[in-house]
């Protein structure tokens, strides 16, 4: 065992083995007991395929489970491949401090990683899934990664070092109700996920339905009341709103309180995040404060993905824009506009704009986007529509982050805390 394992052994010794959360059966069972994980744990190492022609799995970060790995190219007949087999943990070296750890499936036995991605027989001691459970959390992960070779951002964690750690455990049964319990909250996630994908595929379905497709000038589907009203017309989006230039500020500008500028790593999934803001003093310039419907556009970033993203201000909220990068479009139909912007029709536009730019969005070449729209009352109508529809995604939404949170905070209760944090 290395020195450092030793130093991170150490310092939990003294701690209560103990969770917080016990379940009734087990609350005189006693302390759960330090064990060291290479009493439970063996490296497989059985000899594969090479390269080029082995079946191969990845770990997914953030414990995403582990997967067929779909390659383009070719592997190298020079690389060794091991075979894994179902029930094995299997970790990836250089992504231990993100997470990636899982439990080889049924459907996967047989699958061959490199030995970058070690996998472990489990002792018929230790409950699979409550080990899972166990080394996924942060606390674990980043204590053993203390004693990993190499820089804090490309850490390798070898197999001696992950098996010389020490965990806690309570006994066998114990493991299985708690690794029971968890797999149920994950149940409820995954069921809440599945809820939350299907709603937003039937939004994007819709989608194509309520706008005219490529070639088209009118959409497939109409509400009853707008049957034989005519064609769509095509107009420029200068016609439905203008941009609203932001504020240009120097670092010297940032304060800890003060005028909120929003940056384009606050337009998060449609919505604003205000989780990272920056602030400067109101009067270093006159600012074009923003009005509740004006949309946030991500016109300039280092990622291309990230440009021509939007959302929609939805409250009184006394802020502006960082100019260099975001501007806002101001419509006389916000929500309509809103909902243009989600179209296969704008993201064609805002691509063929960065193939003739760097990494950015010309405001004039942006008002001279072209869209077919209906006129007023059916634009109010399918906004009204898709509106109802995004304000249940995220309702929805906040119900998976809750249900998260709770598996979170049950985790946390269920191991006992020895400095793990």
């Amino acid at each position: 065992m290395s020195s450092d394992v030793k130093s991170s052994a150490a310092t939990v010794r003294g701690a209560p083995l103990v969770p917080q959360l016990r379940f009734p059966e087990f609350q005189e069972a006693g302390a759960w007991k330090l064990k060291r994980l290479g009493r439970f744990l063996s490296e497989s190492r059985l000899p594969g395929s090479k390269g080029d022609v082995a079946r191969k799995i990845t770990v997914r970060l953030w414990g995403g489970g582990v997967f067929a790995k779909n390659e383009a190219v070719q592997g190298s007949a020079n690389t060794q491949y091991f075979e894994r087999k179902a029930g094995q943990l299997i970790y990836s070296k250089l992504d231990f401090l993100n997470q990636a750890f899982g439990i080889i499936p049924d459907e996967l036995d047989g699958y061959e990683s490199t030995a970058d991605l070690p996998c472990f027989d489990i002792s018929s001691d230790l409950s699979p899934a409550f080990i899972l459970e166990y080394v996924k959390r942060k606390g674990f992960y980043r204590r053993v990664g203390e004693a990993a070779d190499g820089s804090r951002v490309a850490k390798r964690i070898h197999p001696e070092i992950f098996l010389a750690s020490e965990v806690t455990l309570p006994p066998l049964l114990e493991q299985r109700k708690i690794a029971d319990c968890l797999a149920s909250a994950d149940a409820l996630i995954a069921g809440q996920g599945q809820k939350v994908e299907a709603l937003r595929a039937y939004k994007k379905g819709l989608m194509q339905q309520l706008f005219p497709q490529e070639g088209e000038t009118h959409p497939r589907l109409r509400f009853p009341e707008f049957e034989g009203t005519g064609e769509w017309k095509e107009v420029r989006l200068s016609t439905l709103g203008n941009l609203v230039s932001g504020l240009t500020y120097s670092p010297d500008d940032v304060q800890e309180e003060g005028l909120l500028v929003l940056r384009s790593s606050n337009i998060q999934g449609g919505k604003i995040d205000l989780k990272d803001c920056v602030y400067v003093d109101p009067n270093i310039m006159a600012a074009n404060l923003s009005r509740p419907n004006d949309i946030l556009v991500c016109v300039r970033n280092g990622s291309t993905a990230l440009i021509g993203k939007t959302a929609l201000i939805p409250d009184e909220m006394p802020l502006c824009t960082h100019g260099a990068f975001m501007t806002v479009f101001r419509s006389k139909a916000p929500k309509f506009a809103f909902q243009l912007f989600q179209t296969s029709r704008y993201q064609k536009q805002v691509a063929a704009d960065l193939g003739a730019t760097i990494n950015s969005i010309n405001g004039s070449q942006f008002l001279q986007y072209k869209f077919f729209v209906p006129k007023p009352p059916e634009q109010q109508r399918i906004a009204d529509c898709l509106t109802s529809l995004d304000d249940l995604i995220a309702a929805e939404t906040r119900k998976l982050d809750t249900l998260k949170t709770h598996k979170k905070g049950l985790t946390q209760q269920l191991f006992p805390e020895f400095g793990e944090g």
